[in-house]
């Protein structure tokens, strides 16, 4: 379905909403990850905003879909697409990482209504994603499962097994979406476990695969419609993104990886002012308007 100018405009200030409150998150934390969330805010914005079929006021609602996060430390993405949708209060974001908080570093099931899986080990998240799919299938539930996933957790073997079943099994209920940012903790993905060619990769085992712009909403959208339309096959979405996407000091830097603004590399801000800036860019729309805030 193509996208309207208007409904890619208010995706766009939902996206940039999001992204204002992840930097806010992360320095009232004081702990966490920057360039995943970031990168993957306008894939969350898309999916809470236009694709998932929920209802943030029944999050248990049977006939909903199912959003799997695999890899769990950029739950301050979803948390915060979360609580734009209704699931939870704005401000309860700025808990992030607090003892006793609903919103733990890794997205704890139990704890919080509208999470399908509880995460911590990187690469299960598929697994999980597949045993949904196949129980859905044995109820002739038509509901799609959707996985998000990073490229750094393809260095677990698990990932391959599972995708190797999902395969097997033809899951047509089953898409995954890669965030393909080529970064984890330790460098770029090709120099820590080259992972190419992950399209010829999941292709030998019976995926449908779609390369996607991970911040072109038209694109990502027509790629989700794509997947949908596969007959007896799972489907995957290799979405490239730019870690740290809208700020532009941490854009492409796989030293964001694992830090809050405030606790990043030196090179372009002391860290007293990493935060700040952060948020000068992304509310002033990179200098386009004036800033309410200052």
């Amino acid at each position: 379905m193509h996208l309207h100018d208007d409904k890619i405009k208010g995706l766009e200030e939902i996206a940039n909403k999001i992204r204002q409150s992840i930097i806010e998150m992360l320095i009232k934390a004081g702990s966490g990850h920057s360039a995943g969330p970031l990168g993957m805010a306008d894939v969350f914005t898309l999916m809470y905003f236009h694709v998932l079929k929920h209802d943030p006021k029944n999050p248990d609602w049977p006939e909903r879909d199912r959003l799997v996060l695999s890899n769990g430390h950029i739950c301050p993405a979803q948390y915060a697409a979360m609580a734009h949708a209704g699931y939870f209060p704005i401000k309860e974001l700025n808990t992030l990482r607090k003892l006793g908080s609903r919103l733990q570093g890794h997205p704890h099931r139990s704890a919080l209504p509208g999470l399908e899986t509880t995460s911590g080990p990187l690469g299960s998240g598929l697994s999980q994603a597949v045993g949904m799919a196949i129980a859905l299938r044995m109820d002739s539930k038509k509901n799609i499962v959707y996985c998000l996933m990073s490229d750094g957790e393809h260095d677990a073997g698990q990932t391959w097994e599972a995708a190797m079943l999902a395969g097997r099994e033809k899951l047509w209920n089953l898409i995954a979406i890669m965030d393909r940012n080529n970064i984890q903790i330790d460098g770029n993905t090709e120099d820590v476990m080259p992972l190419e060619p992950l399209r010829e990769k999941y292709e030998s085992f019976g995926w449908h695969v779609i390369d996607a712009g991970g911040h072109d909403f038209q694109e990502l959208n027509s790629a989700i419609e794509e997947a949908k339309a596969v007959y007896e096959k799972p489907a995957m979405i290799i979405a490239h993104t730019i870690p740290g996407k809208g700020v532009e000091y941490m854009e492409r830097d796989f030293r964001w990886h694992g830090n809050p603004p405030g606790k990043g590399p030196e090179d372009k801000f002391l860290k007293d002012k990493q935060g700040p800036e952060a948020l000068k860019e992304l509310r002033t729309l990179w200098g386009r308007i004036k800033s309410e805030h200052e």
